[in-house]
């Protein structure tokens, strides 16, 4: 599986302990989400929603210029969706800063290494794939 580095870390952080574990380094993953820049402090007008997720979820992504073409995300989750803000910083954690084509080559379902099958559901599962395909789009357009 090709993962960056900080990505990967965090598939063998989860993949190290059991279940009810996993939930709780999502739990406190989700409080380390950064908060969002003030161009985007209107997250409704600013961002796209990812429908998929059941809690509002709104994201944007910037694609530096550059050989490299350093990717940056940025999330607005609610604090009260837990789960979701998790999602996101495990995003952000794994994949902000890095290189565009490193970013497209996440596998799209990298996430079930993570384990989180056994303790979320698997409509919230489908959130965390629909963050990584909208980014992934996202990263397309700005690169095309």
């Amino acid at each position: 599986m090709s993962l960056p580095p900080e990505l990967a870390e965090l598939v063998d952080d989860f993949g190290a302990v059991g279940p009810k574990d996993r939930l709780q380094l999502l739990l406190e993953l989700s409080q380390e989400l950064p908060d969002l820049p003030e161009r985007y402090a209107d997250a409704a007008d600013t961002m796209e929603q990812v429908h998929e997720c059941q809690s509002p979820l709104f994201l944007a992504v910037e694609v530096e210029d550059g050989d490299d073409r350093p990717v940056h995300l940025f999330f607005s989750a609610p604090k009260e969706a837990p789960t979701t803000r998790g999602f996101a910083s495990i995003m952000v954690t794994g994949l902000d800063g890095q290189p565009a084509a490193t970013v497209l080559a996440v596998p799209d379902d990298f996430y079930t290494d993570l384990g989180l099958a056994e303790a979320v559901s698997p409509l919230r599962l489908r959130g965390i794939a629909a963050m990584l395909a909208r980014i992934k789009n996202q990263v397309r357009a700005a690169t095309a």
